[in-house]
């Protein structure tokens, strides 16, 4: 098999196991110019040709992960579960913050 055939495969293999909105947290990487810092969560935004991982960091960034090069692993489904409840709780606290002074009248 040519490298570009196996490149497409473990690419296919990546979409699979890594499809647009899974959640990872990054364990170590070989960027050294603006790395992206260890222990960051993001969201798979697609997988290219190459099988990099095109994430939206959630600090803000957008560098790939380069499987075989970068060490990675996918959120447990509690860990996402964790993160939701995390999310709609700091939600809540800026509905209260925003509108729950009681206006009193006389």
């Amino acid at each position: 098999m040519n490298e570009w055939e196996r490149n497409r495969r473990m690419a296919e293999e990546y979409r699979k196991s890594h499809p647009p909105g899974t959640r990872i947290v990054l364990l170590g990487t070989t960027e050294t110019l603006q790395p992206v810092p260890i222990g960051m969560r993001g969201t798979v935004d697609f997988i290219d040709d190459q099988s990099q991982i095109h994430m939206k960091w959630d600090n803000g960034r957008t560098l790939a992960v380069i499987p075989g090069e970068d060490s990675f692993r996918k959120l447990t489904s509690e860990e996402v579960a964790e993160e939701r409840s995390e999310e709609q709780a700091e939600e809540e606290n800026e509905d209260m913050d925003e509108g729950s002074v009681p206006i009193m009248g006389m």
